[in-house]
């Protein structure tokens, strides 16, 4: 009888040991997630510090007005018209501002945003017109990029900076060859001669080839026409220089394309006499940053997870 009962005492010792370190394990667990909280709060704090100014000046004093334009130009991208728009508005408000520098490094995208940026950098100049807005290069300014750039006052690159690939296309894949070794056939129903218009698992229709070929012609003439806006009689045009090729930044600057060499720092010193950045570019919230690195679904589910631990 005293051997079952201490059986049960050293069972129930046992279970309340357990027990207790059941409690310490989900404690320090606990104490964990909350620090990895109030890292990621911190770090988004930090994150919209830096975007207030990149020299840490105050909002109201004087100062050089930066928006970033890095990437591909896109609706869904940071370098979007709504993005870049909403920031260059932001930098007209502000009358500390004394100048505004459009910081391109993009190989371009939409011509439908960046037609959008273009037309409201000469829309907000007419409200301002004193205030400067000044496109700056870093390596790459091409297609849509230079679109925007053709709208600033003034272009400045760095000697071996890419500037140019004023044109249009329109490109994509034709699997017809293969549909064909693979015995596989297309069956599309459309309610219009040409509703599967360019379908790239069909064969080209010359009369789709050439209304295509058409409507990139109109968007080109559009591109054109900007340029030679907003260059005016800077621009020394070749035969070649609407072609879509790309030059280096010395180069562009003897065709009339760019300016003359400068980087951020020396624009915002030398030219608008403002040292003081500070940076008005609309950036991508820090937690979308990282379920976009993570990829999506998967991120989702560790965040959830993450905090679901948390608060179990």
């Amino acid at each position: 009888m005293s051997e079952q009962a201490g059986w049960e005492r050293k069972v129930l010792e046992n279970l309340a040991t357990e027990s207790l370190k059941e409690q310490r394990r989900r404690r320090r667990w606990g104490i964990f997630f909350k620090l990895i909280v109030v890292a990621y709060v911190g770090f988004f704090l930090w994150m919209v510090w830096q975007g207030r100014s990149t020299d840490g000046g105050a909002d109201g004093g004087a100062h050089t007005a930066v928006i970033e334009i890095k990437g591909v130009i896109a609706p869904d991208g940071e370098a979007s018209a709504a993005n870049v728009n909403a920031a260059l508005r932001d930098a007209f408000k502000n009358d500390a501002a004394k100048g505004v520098v459009l910081k391109i490094n993009s190989p371009g995208g939409s011509p439908v945003q960046a037609g959008q940026i273009y037309d409201e950098i000469k829309r907000l100049k007419a409200t301002r017109p004193n205030l400067p807005v000044y496109a700056v290069v870093e390596e790459l300014c091409a297609s849509g990029g230079y679109y925007i750039a053709a709208g600033a006052d003034k272009i400045y690159v760095d000697k071996a900076s890419m500037i140019g690939s004023i044109g249009v296309i329109m490109n994509g894949f034709g699997f017809t060859g293969t549909m064909e070794k693979l015995g596989v056939e297309r069956r599309a129903l459309t309610s219009g001669e040409n509703k599967a218009f360019l379908d790239p698992f069909q064969p080209q229709v010359p009369s789709q080839v050439e209304h295509a070929k058409e409507m990139i012609s109109e968007i080109h003439a559009q591109f054109i026409d900007a340029v030679r806006k907003g260059r005016g009689k800077r621009l020394h045009e070749t035969p070649d220089m609407f072609s879509g090729l790309v030059w280096t930044g010395a180069k562009s600057i003897e065709l009339g394309l760019a300016d003359a060499t400068g980087n951020v720092r020396s624009v915002a010193r030398d030219v608008i006499k403002a040292e003081t950045l500070r940076d008005y570019t609309e950036r991508e919230p820090v937690f979308e940053r990282v379920a976009r690195r993570f990829g999506g679904a998967a991120a989702s589910s560790f965040l959830g997870g993450l905090f679901e631990s948390q608060y179990r």
